[in-house]
């Protein structure tokens, strides 16, 4: 077995049984974010009998309060499969994560694909392949022994914490308000949590999701209509303990609710 793919089934071992991450061993350790990415692409086929299909990504450290608290400076990206999607109203098991978090965030589904032959992507390029945007919380897991000590890359390589997302309602993109004028507020057990706007992903939701398609493209992969990109947490992420209740507001898209019981 060849080290990238010794990295994945260690990761998917872990991941599938619920245990926190230890460090990779030396020989098998993603040496950069670009093998790091290799090992997320081999662990995505371990993953997928248990998790299904490929729908979507994710991206963090868009907006600045993720790069500092993560003290990564630059987007980095995962994968979101089908059972790990859900819908508004949602309630899901608090034991079913090693830590579970959420964050809020804009997400885009997009109407058409955007292939690697035709990169390099700009913002506004990718703006035009996007159906509907839809108020999202994504929710991450810190399945980790210590997030801090492991490095971008080998978190990149277990999908960057991504453990699922909480779907509103589409808005169309073409009666959807300006990405830029809409603020997100992180609700927890009836208490704002947290507060950004559109603004704060790298400028705009579109630069980010244009990050996504030229680094996809550069691997030689692409996205695919329908699926769907959440562009990055509006606020910090908010850890939970057992029974707490999220709602997500995102101002001219909806709200968007789910709770973890025990």
């Amino acid at each position: 077995m060849n080290r990238i793919a010794a990295a994945a089934q260690t990761i998917a071992s872990a991941r599938l049984g619920r245990m926190p991450l230890l460090p990779l061993d030396a020989d098998i350790a993603p040496r950069d974010e670009a093998e790091g990415y290799r090992i997320q692409t081999a662990l995505a086929d371990l993953l997928s009998p248990d998790f299904g299909a490929l729908v979507g990504y994710k991206i963090g450290c868009t907006s600045a309060v993720m790069q500092q608290y993560l003290a990564i400076p630059h987007p980095c990206g995962g994968r979101v499969f089908a059972k790990g999607v859900h819908q508004s109203g949602a309630s899901l098991h608090h034991k079913d994560f090693v830590r579970v978090g959420v964050e809020c965030e804009i997400a885009a589904r997009l109407a058409r694909d955007l292939a690697p032959s035709t990169a390099p992507f700009t913002a506004d390029v990718v703006a035009q392949a996007v159906e509907a945007y839809l108020p999202a919380i994504e929710i991450v897991d810190d399945r980790y022994v210590d997030w801090q000590t492991l490095g971008a890359p080998t978190l990149v390589a277990d999908d960057f914490f991504a453990a699922g997302c909480v779907l509103g309602k589409p808005v169309a993109r073409s009666v959807a308000p300006d990405l830029l004028d809409v603020v997100g507020r992180a609700v927890v057990n009836g208490d704002e949590a947290g507060r950004g706007s559109g603004a704060d992903v790298l400028g705009h939701p579109h630069h980010a999701l244009a990050w996504l398609a030229n680094r996809l493209a550069a691997a030689g992969q692409g996205l695919r209509a329908g699926q769907i990109v959440l562009t990055g947490s509006l606020v910090k992420t908010l850890w939970l303990g057992a029974g707490d209740e999220v709602a997500m507001d995102l101002s001219g898209l909806g709200t968007v609710t789910v709770d973890f019981r025990g």
